[in-house]
């Protein structure tokens, strides 16, 4: 097998570490002039790429097990399945008992969980550096050994049932994001409930769980991800012994549908007794890293820093300061993605100022920033900001392993990762202004209301956002 020491980059939405081809036991340094992270890869024999980010601060690690494979990925008809197989990873082997995992863990002194998302499904153990082939050894043994019968698969899938009436059916702001996400992607698996349609949930079964855990758990279709109190000199004969001894799989081939050129604007209106609060919200079809108009993931990054990221951002001192119009405002963009990402942005209105004219108001912003642009001055401020989260974030154990575990599941490279700082420094004002002016398509927009209903009692609850989650349902 073949080492590579790199250097990667760390931003609000993250950029990813490459694959190598395993061959000798060479280390081979990289200097990066941004360097985060500081990460060194491994491709063991059987495919499955292991990746360190070393951090001697305290003597703990972060495990986690990525699997290029998410909710987009499910064959019509199943949809939930990703996420309920996600649940049944934690049912046994031969020889760990149905829900032994997790004691197993926190009789160590460690926790662990899991999330599914449209493009990858990740495992993850906090624990002791001394515990560490302890959770190795056991998250090797699932990922070959899972023993799924009806007695624990079908009381899993009313577990999963009831998660999705407590998250989804019980949250106006998650059932409004739900049915816009629907609305925007007219044919893409991105408009697929991750948790799933109930309807189809209520008859997934023992097979179809067993379908998809053998046509995507494998080595070569898995990365593993080590962050901590640990070498690599350490790490690669542990990873070696656990997950090089389990054989490649035929890892079936993502097939994604092409979205369709959209002609009209979408509005959905949930009116429901639990919002005290009325919202608006918009998503646009923008592009990701890995889309063929991939140059404006940068300038969109930026834009999105620069007119709706905090109380200093341009629609917040419009709408909220200057006009008083809103209580609260922002926008959201995530190009980390196998396919097309979404650009979001919401507006809660102030008291009692009509929900129409919070929208007027948001328009009106939209179209200043298409027809005159941002300034020179924004640009520059934002990228500061941009640049400096990257120093942050090597503070956190965890947010190494979570950065390239997810950008690896999405395919992106080392090259991307290294020249992060390079590419947002070098976007121009006219970048961002062009890039604007192509995402704030309205023909490629959903535009939700969430209200209470017409005359009927309101609880006192705020307002609900219904903004995507990346990490995706756990």
């Amino acid at each position: 097998m073949k080492i590579r020491k790199i250097s990667a980059l760390f931003a609000r939405t993250s950029v990813a570490v490459a694959m190598m081809a395993a061959v000798m036991m060479v280390l081979v340094p990289q200097l990066s002039q941004a360097a985060v992270f500081n990460p060194q890869t491994a491709t063991l024999d059987n495919g499955m790429q292991v990746v360190l980010v070393e951090n001697h601060r305290a003597p703990v690690v972060t495990q986690m097990v990525w699997y290029k494979v998410g909710s987009a990925d499910e064959t019509p008809g199943v949809s939930g399945i990703a996420h309920f197989l996600e649940h049944l990873m934690f049912k046994g082997t031969k020889d760990i008992a149905p829900g032994d995992f997790s004691k197993i863990v926190a009789r160590n002194g460690g926790n662990d969980n899991a999330f599914t998302s449209w493009d990858y499904t990740g495992y993850f153990q906090n624990i002791a550096r001394d515990r560490l082939d302890l959770v190795m050894k056991m998250e090797a043994d699932r990922m070959t050994n899972l023993q799924l019968s009806d007695d624990v698969v079908l009381p899993e899938r009313d577990v999963i049932i009831e998660e999705r009436r407590s998250r989804i059916d019980n949250n106006p702001g998650a059932l409004l994001g739900e049915q816009m996400r629907a609305a925007l992607y007219m044919a893409h698996p991105y408009g697929r409930s991750i948790i799933g349609w109930l309807n189809e949930m209520e008859t997934l079964s023992t097979q179809d769980a067993l379908d998809f855990y053998h046509k995507w758990y494998a080595p070569n279709n898995a990365i593993l991800v080590v962050a901590g109190d640990i070498t690599m000199d350490e790490l690669l004969p542990m990873a070696q012994k656990y997950y090089g001894a389990i054989p490649r799989g035929d890892v079936a081939t993502r097939h994604r549908v092409k979205e369709p050129t959209q002609h009209a604007p979408r509005k959905v209106t949930l009116r429901d007794p639990r919002v005290g609060q009325a919202s608006m919200s918009r998503y646009y079809l923008a592009p990701s890293y890995n889309s063929e108009d991939a140059a404006d993931a940068a300038p969109l990054e930026l834009l999105s820093e620069i007119i709706g990221s905090g109380t200093t951002s341009r629609f917040y001192k419009a709408l909220v300061v200057d006009q008083s119009l809103a209580s609260s405002v922002g926008t959201s963009y995530n190009p980390v993605a196998v396919d097309l990402a979404t650009f979001g942005l919401y507006a809660v209105p102030r008291g009692d100022v009509d929900l129409a004219d919070v929208e007027k108001a948001v328009d009106e912003q939209i179209a200043k920033v298409v027809d005159d642009g941002v300034t020179q001055d924004e640009l520059d401020r934002a990228k500061q900001k941009l640049l400096d989260s990257a120093v942050f974030a090597r503070d956190s154990l965890s947010a190494g392993a979570r950065v390239l575990g997810q950008s690896l599941a999405v395919g992106l490279t080392v090259d991307q990762v290294e020249s992060w700082p390079d590419r947002i420094s070098a976007v121009t004002v006219d970048q961002v202004n062009e890039a604007a002016k192509r995402v704030f398509n309205d023909k490629q927009s959903v535009t939700g209301w969430l209200m209470p209903p017409k005359g009927g009692p309101v609880t006192r609850s705020g307002p609900s956002i219904p903004f995507e989650n990346d990490g995706g349902v756990h």
